[in-house]
């Protein structure tokens, strides 16, 4: 059960590795668009929102496969100094804070986006409800169990 459920989580993340590199890609065309159209004298209106919130898509759905892949920045440089034990100690402490962090950042922001969507904020130019930006934390959330797969499986034993 726990390989199938790892690999959907892996299935999510890749798919939202695509709509991020997606998101990526249009906000640099956007961006060079209306820097030459600005050029001319004739802005695209409503770039800066528009580039904020795929700003949010690809920040939001670029974590769970930098997560799955280990592809931040870590000290198990500095583990390797101690014991055995000690490094399988910091190696799970660390990895329950992480998903610990992910899961209230992920709560915190839903929040926020219930607040927004229920005080009817929009943005500026365009008139977009803000929710759209905060709403991509929602996979944040889902995200979670996959702080680092090798964690889940291997909980418990050494690393």
């Amino acid at each position: 059960m726990a390989k199938g459920f790892l690999r959907a989580v892996y299935v999510l993340s890749r798919v939202m590795q695509v709509v991020a590199g997606v998101a990526l890609c249009f906000m640099m065309t956007l961006t060079t668009c209306d820097v030459i159209l600005r050029a001319f004298g004739r802005p695209i209106i409503g770039t800066y929102e528009m580039v904020s919130f795929s700003g949010g898509v690809v920040i939001g759905f670029s974590v769970p496969i930098a997560s799955w892949v280990r592809g931040q920045i870590f000290v198990d440089f500095f583990y390797q100094k101690f014991p055995k034990a000690a490094q399988n100690l910091l190696h799970v402490c660390t990895r329950s804070l992480g998903i610990a962090l992910f899961f209230f950042a992920a709560i915190n922001l839903c929040r926020m986006a219930t607040d927004m969507y229920r005080s009817g904020e929009v943005s500026l130019t365009l008139q977009y409800p803000s929710t759209l930006s905060p709403t991509d934390r929602f996979c944040l959330f889902c995200s979670v169990p996959g702080v680092d797969h090798r964690f889940i499986q291997n909980c418990g034993r050494p690393i």
